[in-house]
């Protein structure tokens, strides 16, 4: 039996992916975390302790976008830590802005939320047995990014605390949401703000926003 633990900050969302995943006969959802301090505390409840290398779930189904720390956040986390947890990443976030970043970041699949229910399925197989699941667009952007000329587009230098930044100021969040959301001061979104701005060579909001409508990071 597969064993799965998810982390989605909307409970809805939750309970659609676990309805999802109970229906395959050889998965089973141990345990639903809404942020990161929550998971941090299941993972220890089933076992993830200091010094124990088994994990407490076969595959971890990760939100991207969540209220403090995001689902990259905790992919470095996890990674850092050295952790025997493979994650997949299932995000409303399109593939060609997020997936390679969080595949670089350690998980080891990636997964539209509005995709066929079976791809889910199949892709939580996929992990648990070790192996790295990613779709055919997916396969096709590594397989572009191996065999095209370099061209960085300017937003992929960004950090993923500053991405994230950026995707919720062009979202029409404010600075003060924004702080609260992430569990960050004013001022260190502030920071955040200004260094996106930097690299992108805007001067504002609205240049910061059309950028990221223009580039797919937001719908329009």
């Amino acid at each position: 039996m597969i064993k799965v633990i998810l982390c989605d900050d909307h409970a809805l969302i939750r309970r659609g992916v676990r309805d999802t995943l109970s229906d395959a006969p050889d998965i089973e959802v141990v345990g639903e975390a809404g942020d990161y301090g929550e998971l941090r505390a299941l993972l220890h409840k089933l076992g993830q302790g200091a010094g124990q290398s088994q994990a407490p779930c076969d595959v971890l189904v990760l939100d991207i976008n969540m209220p403090g720390r995001s689902g990259l956040d905790v992919l470095h986390v996890l990674k850092d830590e050295g952790a025997a947890i493979r994650t997949l990443i299932v995000s409303m976030y399109p593939e060609d802005q997020y997936a390679i970043r969080a595949l670089r970041a350690g998980a080891f699949g990636y997964v539209n939320k509005g995709g066929d229910p079976q791809v889910l399925v199949q892709a939580v197989r996929t992990v648990a047995q070790g192996r790295k699941y990613v779709t055919p667009e997916i396969a096709q952007m590594l397989v572009e990014s191996l065999t095209a000329p370099v061209t960085e587009q300017a937003h992929q230098k960004l950090s993923d605390r500053e991405l994230q930044t950026l995707v919720m100021i062009a979202s029409g969040k404010r600075l003060s949401d924004i702080a609260e959301e992430l569990m960050l001061s004013p001022k260190t979104v502030s920071v955040y703000r200004a260094r996106v701005l930097e690299k992108l060579g805007l001067a504002n909001n609205s240049e910061l926003t059309v950028y990221a409508i223009r580039n797919g990071l937001v719908e329009s």
